[in-house]
């Protein structure tokens, strides 16, 4: 008796019967349907009581083969797709691997995973996010009995009793796997699709019965399955999308907000037609038309794609119901409301730009020269059009929006730059080129018969429509007797505070305790675009106190803040130079130079900066050390200009990573190997390398691990692409630093007119980090890559 006590772990001989009864009648269950989604759901239940767990969760093999998908999760609150991949980052993924079962004391226990296996893991990620306390666990791979190949994984969750699972489960729980591989394989056989949707179940995202569900609440509520799937299950859209791809064999096409408007293709649909027929003209790609619809079988069944576009070969793209409305909406405008509020509190402009264009005409044979509309209809089309375009630039979160006609009959090109790049917006007729011109003119009140100069102009836009913005604004004659325009957007805003500015903690320390100093000179030099106001304007925030006066002149001002004195720049009443020699006679603690690009503005800074003054400019170099060779070029005198300099920062804006959709992953030896090479170019020229280069290498990859590093090893990430981001994989942009303190052995060096590489040299071995080496950082802390570090920090 006590031997077969010990092998039924203290449990009766009646309860072993017991135990095999009900794992008989739920065994039986399981083979007495085809349906396994919908069994599951029934029987999991009895399951969890006959193991005395508190829950199960029910992996398949993934379409991939190399993934478990969660088809059954009993007691998560959540019907969000949830997949594993087959390896030792998770248990389940472990079990599939190793086609072993285990049970697990304590999931947390690193002690006891590693006895398993030296490299598994526990996810934690799901525990995280419910509050929910994962402890002993009993996992089982669900093979094939032929082939030996996992199908799927079986998961028993906290035994209620809260010790291990005995012996009984383990063997109980080997047998239901064998059931369940049965079944699985049953069902792998009969599931061919039948609905568009079925990939939805066929990987796990939602189970039969959530299906049924969705579809009576559909029924119920006179709206579209999609909505539901979308709105009541969480199924996310590139999900659906891709469901409806496979069902169709053809690309899943996402909405995207920043989408060029093809206006010669979409003039040629009606809205009315495009609406109830659901397809849409998108452009071209690789010389084929490309046809968006709800169902491709349909649309191309219709032939009416070819009797529209007769000369074009179509292919075909399917979306989402919601996404298709909201690509019609983005062609065509809001049909609902016509203008107002779009979600996210943006601004809408009644009609879409297709339809503004069919109401000016295309009339490319008009008179080129002529500066003017004769039709009022199509001046006021006009400006409802120019407007439209700004507003649609604001919308999208564009910073520049450029202009670009083309001679002779060519279209006007319109592009807005966004996160550093251009995207094309839309075509303007050639007919309207001049008029959009004059027009862009009169609103920053420049000379429209000058066509000959440049201009420069600033439009403040509430005047004329509904957003408070300036658009600084630059007229340049180009080829053929044409204007380009170049709008930068000057949305007024708050400064960014110092601690937000993506500055490493080294540098955000050395950047505090430097511009403390009671006096001095300091620059933040960058290209156009970099963000270098921004920095000043966090820099001057953390300054700002009542005891402080602080003055600034910028052209324009762009950004406003309580506490400073802010003076415009108006080229024709007062420059630089006269307004800081007026500041001086204004009783500053600290002066603020929207740009040094003159002798003058430079030397009357450095004397200000020496008589007691805090001094911030910006610059146009690239890098730090490079600011003061310009400076010196100027004219100024290197003691005097070493005494005042208190430090340069330099800094660029790479393209940030969408936090939605980025792939985390493990580079390898070569990679890493790579990687330190890159990052040490600059170190290996400083005496520390040229002595010890193996022993600073160790030093610098254990500092990563300990800063940067997971489970002991690099973590990078990588751009995949989503709706958020318009596929693109990157949303917004991060900023990489270059600080260079201007210590004792820097300033000899400045005296001494020392070479920009001596100087570079000098720095590094102070513990500066140049700008390639701060955005490999960002790559490490998961901010970025290097394919964009590179493209903005080239040393």
């Amino acid at each position: 008796p006590q031997a077969m006590s010990a092998v039924l772990n203290n449990v009766s001989q009646e309860g072993l019967l017991t135990f095999q009864k009900s794992l008989l009648t739920v065994t039986n269950k399981i083979h007495s349907t085809n349906n396994v989604d919908e069994i599951m759901l029934q029987v999991s239940s009895d399951i969890c009581i006959l193991f005395n767990a508190d829950r199960l969760t029910l992996y398949v093999l993934g379409s991939d083969k190399n993934t478990l998908v969660a088809k059954v999760k009993t007691g998560l609150d959540s019907f969000k797709e949830l997949k594993l991949p087959i390896a030792t980052s998770s248990i389940a993924g472990y079990v599939a691997l190793s086609k072993k079962v285990l049970n697990i004391r304590d999931v947390y226990d690193a002690s006891e995973l590693k006895s398993h296996d030296a490299q598994l893991r526990y996810g934690v990620a799901v525990d995280q996010k419910t509050g929910y306390r994962s402890k002993q666990m009993l996992v089982a791979p669900i093979l094939d009995q032929a082939t030996r190949e996992v199908v799927g994984v079986i998961q028993l969750i906290n035994n209620k009793a809260g010790v291990p699972f005995g012996p009984m489960g383990e063997t109980g729980a080997i047998e239901l796997a064998k059931t369940l591989a049965i079944a699985l394989r049953q069902r792998e056989k009969q599931q061919l699709p039948k609905s568009k949707y079925d990939a939805l179940l066929i990987d796990g995202v939602i189970s039969a019965a959530q299906f049924e569900i969705a579809s009576e609440s559909a029924r119920k509520k006179s709206i579209h399955i999609e909505s539901v799937l979308t709105d009541e299950f969480q199924v996310k859209a590139h999900t659906l999308g891709s469901a409806i791809g496979k069902f169709f064999s053809v690309p899943y096409e996402p909405f995207r907000p920043n989408r060029a408007v093809p206006a010669e293709l979409v003039g040629k649909l009606k809205r009315e037609y495009a609406a109830s027929n659901q397809w849409l003209a998108l452009g071209e790609e690789a010389d084929k038309l490309v046809i968006l619809c709800i169902d491709p079988e349909r649309t191309k069944s219709s032939r009416t794609v070819q009797t529209i576009f007769p000369k074009s070969t179509a292919i075909y793209h399917v979306t989402t119901f919601d996404e298709f409305s909201a690509t019609l909406n983005h062609f065509y405008g809001n049909a609902k409301s016509g203008g107002g509020a779009q979600p996210g509190g943006k601004l809408a402009n009644a009609g879409g730009i297709d339809e503004m264009l069919q109401r000016l005409g295309n009339d490319d044979n008009a008179e080129e020269e002529s500066n003017e509309i004769n039709a009022p209809v199509a001046e006021n089309e006009l400006v409802s059009l120019v407007n439209k375009i700004i507003i649609d630039a604001y919308n999208q979160g564009a910073s520049d929006i450029h202009i670009e006609p083309y001679p002779g009959n060519g279209k006007t090109e319109i592009r807005f730059r966004k996160d550093g790049s251009l995207s094309a917006y839309a075509q303007i007729p050639a007919s309207y080129r001049n008029s959009l011109v004059a027009r862009l003119k009169i609103m920053c009140d420049l000379d429209i018969s000058e066509k000959r100069k440049p201009q420069d102009g600033k439009i403040k836009f509430k005047k004329f429509g509904p957003l408070d913005i300036e658009l600084r604004v630059a007229t340049i004659p180009s080829t053929g007797g044409v204007e380009d325009i170049v709008m930068r957007i000057l949305a007024a805003g708050e400064p960014i505070p110092l601690g937000k500015l993506g500055l490493t903690t080294k540098n955000k320390e050395n950047l505090e305790k430097t511009v403390s100093k009671p006096y001095g000179l300091f620059f933040v030099c960058g290209p156009t675009g970099s963000g270098k106001t921004t920095t000043l304007h966090s820099v001057l925030g953390f300054l700002n106190t009542p005891d402080t006066k602080i003055w600034t002149a910028e052209d324009p001002v762009e950004i406003t803040q309580r506490g400073l004195r802010q003076v415009q720049i108006n080229k024709k009443v007062m420059d630089f130079p006269m307004v800081m020699k007026a500041f001086l006679r204004a009783d500053p603690d600290i002066i603020m130079v929207g740009e040094m690009r003159d002798a003058e503005t430079t030397h009357i800074g450095i004397e200000a900066s020496l008589t007691g003054h805090m001094v911030f400019a910006t610059l146009h170099t690239n890098s730090a050390p490079e600011a003061i060779t310009r400076l010196l070029d100027m004219g100024m005198d290197p003691f005097n200009f070493s005494d005042a300099l208190l430090g340069i920062l330099a800094q660029r804006l790479a393209k940030r990573l969408c936090s939605d959709c980025k792939e985390p992953y493990t580079p390898s030896p070569d990679e890493i190997k790579q990687f330190m090479y890159e990052f040490t170019a600059d170190l290996r020229q400083t005496d520390p390398w040229k002595k010890d280069a193996a022993g600073e290498a160790k030093k610098l990859y254990d500092y990563w691990l300990k800063e940067y590093g997971k489970d002991g090893k690099l973590e990078f990430h990588r751009a995949k692409g989503c709706g958020t981001c318009g596929e693109s994989g990157y949303k917004g942009r991060c900023g990489l630093h270059e600080l260079m303190v201007a210590s004792d052995p820097v300033k000899k060096l400045v005296q001494e007119r020392a070479r920009v590489s001596d100087i570079f040299v000098k720095c590094v071995e102070e513990g500066m980090s140049t700008l390639k080496m701060d955005g490999m950082e960002k790559v490490m802390m998961g901010l970025t890559d290097m394919k964009q570090v590179r493209a903005v920090a080239i040393k």
